[in-house]
């Protein structure tokens, strides 16, 4: 025996589909459900979070104020050892060489040569800065490398790491000498115990007077 909820999951649904832009008198027409014009109305458009049209954006509108590192970041103009083998051997490699090959956009920042590649070609090269494999290889293989006065480039010396000082051990001496102020020690026990002067079985002298006193009497 069927029941109804297996006839009614069976049957097909009896929902029309929405027909979209057929005249305004249909409902959706004209913009047909999108809204106005706009970026968000047209099919795949895709809008960057942040983004405010023809506003002027939120970072923009607010000033430029505080501190950057990136003010005193040093740049350079890269170039790969693998782009030095074009030059002839012998050949003095400095930043207007660079400019001529095109390898380097301009002189406004110093280069820096890196260890992509190799080179076997004797050449006197004239940097800003090379990375430690792009030294070696070019030394290796000959030439010279040279900082931007003309001098053999030398990497600075490693930093020495902060070492904490250990705290100065006490010698015998000041560790039993007693404190300014302290007192001695036979004092300290006697504070300690609670101990009165006189406390051995030895009574005070003026306790010891009454009895013979009032004998007398």
């Amino acid at each position: 025996m069927s029941m109804l909820h297996d006839i009614t999951a069976r049957a097909p649904r009896n929902k029309r589909s929405q027909r979209k832009g057929r005249g305004e008198s249909s409902g959706r027409g004209k913009t047909s459900g999108k809204g106005n014009k706009g970026a968000k109305a047209r099919v795949g458009k895709y809008v960057k979070r942040g983004h405010e049209h023809g506003q002027t954006p939120i970072y923009r509108r607010l000033p430029k104020r505080g501190f950057s590192n990136d003010d005193f970041a040093r740049r350079f103009h890269v170039v790969n050892l693998s782009d030095l083998e074009r030059f002839a051997e012998g050949t003095i490699v400095d930043a207007a060489a660079l400019v001529a090959a095109g390898l380097v956009p301009d002189t406004t920042q110093p280069v820096k040569i890196l260890g992509d590649g190799t080179i076997g070609k004797k050449l006197t090269v004239i940097a800003g800065w090379y990375s430690r494999s792009a030294h070696q290889k070019i030394t290796e293989a000959g030439g010279a490398a040279q900082n931007l006065k003309g001098e053999a480039f030398e990497f600075p010396k490693p930093k020495k790491k902060f070492v904490k000082r250990e705290t100065p051990k006490k010698s015998k001496q000041q560790a039993e000498a007693p404190a300014e102020g302290a007192a001695p020690a036979g004092e300290e026990k006697s504070a300690a115990g609670g101990e009165k002067p006189g406390a051995g079985g030895e009574k005070p002298a003026a306790e010891a007077a009454k009895p013979s006193e009032e004998k007398a009497e």
